[in-house]
């Protein structure tokens, strides 16, 4: 039975020390044929194919763009049943007059200049009200996902990092109960509220820390990125039957 890991990229997996992240990667590499690697970023595809090849380890699967893409590898191809939930839960109409709104009406909103997948994503400052900009969200039926004191996305009512992990998880036949999710900041606290094993990495977002401080599932560590994630990794992969820890 497969060991999966399922990580957000900047500053978690490939967070820590040199020492933290040759570790890691090591460990993960001497038993690759047991780990499925899973890299749940923000990221979208495009931006992915152009880091892709630099990453330590090549991923085995993506849910990238805020959880609003889940892609095969290696030819990164969308799941045709994922992809079919999230047409399902994305309005592209009402999605262009939430545009049209939020330009009027908050001009300190900066649009990312890639944006693919079913979101609308932006980069905002302090002069943004985000209370206020995420009651319009809401208001239009859209999710308002604000994170690292930066960036703003509008998801589909019920799509985030989570949730479209476990449907990923459930098309493919991968057990939840072998997931461990890992993540730093507020983007991905969706992963570590849908009830999966999982570590919140040191020098995490300090909003994230106190939203998972009484799941009973989510470690909140001490070492950064790597080092938080290789005990966690090793304590959940030992529990595999016949498997070498």
């Amino acid at each position: 039975m497969t060991t999966i890991l399922a990580t957000d990229l900047d500053g978690t997996f490939l967070g820590g020390s040199d020492a933290q992240r040759d570790a890691l990667y090591s460990w993960i590499t001497e038993r690759r044929a047991g780990i499925t690697l899973i890299y749940v970023t923000g990221r979208s595809l495009t931006t992915m194919r152009d880091v892709l090849e630099s990453l330590p380890l090549q991923p085995d699967h993506l849910v990238a763009n805020v959880g609003t893409s889940a892609l095969l590898g290696p030819a990164w191809a969308p799941h045709p049943d994922v992809e079919e939930w999230l047409d399902m839960r994305w309005r592209s109409d009402a999605a262009a007059r939430l545009a049209a709104r939020l330009a009027r009406e908050f001009p300190a909103l900066e649009p990312q200049p890639v944006v693919e997948g079913r979101r609308l994503s932006y980069f905002y400052d302090e002069c943004v009200p985000l209370d206020v900009l995420g009651a319009v969200v809401r208001e239009a039926g859209f999710d308002p996902l604000a994170s690292a004191g930066r960036y703003f996305d509008v998801l589909p009512h019920g799509v985030n990092k989570g949730t479209t992990l476990l449907r990923l998880l459930d098309a493919l036949g991968l057990p939840r109960g072998r997931t461990l999710v890992a993540g730093d900041t507020m983007n991905d606290l969706a992963l570590f509220q849908v009830g999966l094993r999982g570590v919140a990495v040191g020098g995490s977002e300090e909003a994230l820390l106190a939203r998972v401080a009484d799941l009973p599932n989510v470690e909140r560590a001490v070492p950064p990125g790597a080092g938080a994630i290789l005990p966690a990794l090793q304590a959940m992969h030992a529990a595999r039957p016949g498997a070498v820890a």
